[in-house]
């Protein structure tokens, strides 16, 4: 991991005043719309380069661990995300969808600093990213085709057809890359790192372009932080303590139970924000919901960091 990436709370938090201070330009805040999605789209082509999909094979034979991951984020956690959003933000619809489509998306990346520092399985953790990513790209366009009937927040064809273009245009970028350049081993070497190391900078730009854009509907609506605050506390106490327990009930070693308790909490706001963006632009407080998430996501994986440590210390003692 590079150390923007390490930073990457800071670098969003100075994003986000950058943008409100440009967004004081009327020049800049009328143009700045326009350079969203072109950013996230660059973000995401940097992602879908990156991920090791030739590793799915060493997470498929950890079958007990791929079940636990596919228990816990794509069946247990959107019904856990639906409870606490129907309990705490029921009057704000808008907010309640960001926050369902926020906790839906299991990390892609970035996790992975948090689960080495914890000293988690790595090479576990690095394989089953394929895998999650994957299961994103099929499950997003049906969790947003229900959640959109649900809510009523826009049209579901505009939502299906916003979903393909975000996940497959990148995806088909992506691959076609590597197919192209397979045999130039140098090319693909070089390309992989920059455009990895690319990603934070891309959403940076991105988070930007949106605050100069619509930086306005957060000065109006401040109370969009504390009001999400509380239902992201719960979930992240819940799902920590749900992958501990699925841990112990399957035996996992210490260092297997680090990686699925991060991977349980870590979300990947980026590649929702990006279909958001496109699908509703007339609700700019889903797409808030989306960047304040990680505002407070970054220091509870941090707490969860320290906490995972030092309950290893104490097991060595």
């Amino acid at each position: 991991m590079n150390n923007i990436e390490k930073f990457q709370t800071c670098v969003i938090l100075i994003a986000v005043v950058i943008g409100l201070l440009l967004g004081q330009v009327t020049l800049i805040s009328d143009l700045a719309a326009s350079l969203i999605l072109p950013c996230l789209l660059l973000m995401l082509y940097g992602l879908f380069l990156a991920v090791p999909f030739p590793h799915i094979r060493q997470a498929v034979e950890h079958k007990r661990f791929i079940g636990a991951n596919i228990l816990i984020n794509f069946v247990w956690t959107p019904m856990i995300a639906f409870a606490i959003g129907s309990l705490f933000l029921s009057d704000h619809p808008a907010l309640w969808l960001g926050f369902i489509l926020l906790l839906i998306t299991p990390c892609t990346d970035w996790y992975l600093i948090f689960t080495s520092m914890a000293k988690g399985n790595i090479k576990l953790s690095t394989a089953v990213l394929p895998i999650n990513l994957l299961l994103q790209m099929v499950l997003l366009p049906i969790y947003l085709l229900l959640l959109g009937g649900v809510f009523k927040l826009g049209s579901l064809y505009t939502m299906l057809e916003s979903t393909i273009l975000v996940l497959l245009v990148p995806f088909l970028l992506a691959w076609l890359t590597r197919r192209i350049f397979r045999h130039n081993s140098l090319v693909i070497k070089s390309m992989i790192p920059l455009f990895s190391q690319a990603q934070i900078l891309f959403l940076a730009l991105a988070i930007m372009a949106m605050f100069a854009s619509q930086g306005h509907h957060l000065l109006e609506n401040l109370e969009v932080i504390y009001l999400l605050l509380l239902p992201l506390l719960l979930f992240f106490i819940i799902n920590f303590a749900t992958a501990h327990v699925v841990s112990k009930l399957a035996n996992f070693s210490t260092s297997t139970n680090v990686s699925l308790s991060l991977l349980s909490i870590a979300r990947n706001s980026p590649i929702v924000l990006a279909i958001v963006i496109t699908a509703f632009p007339e609700q700019p407080l889903i797409a808030l919901a989306l960047i304040i998430g990680p505002l407070i996501e970054l220091p509870i994986l941090a707490l969860a960091t320290q906490i995972l440590i030092k309950t290893e210390k104490r097991r060595a003692h």
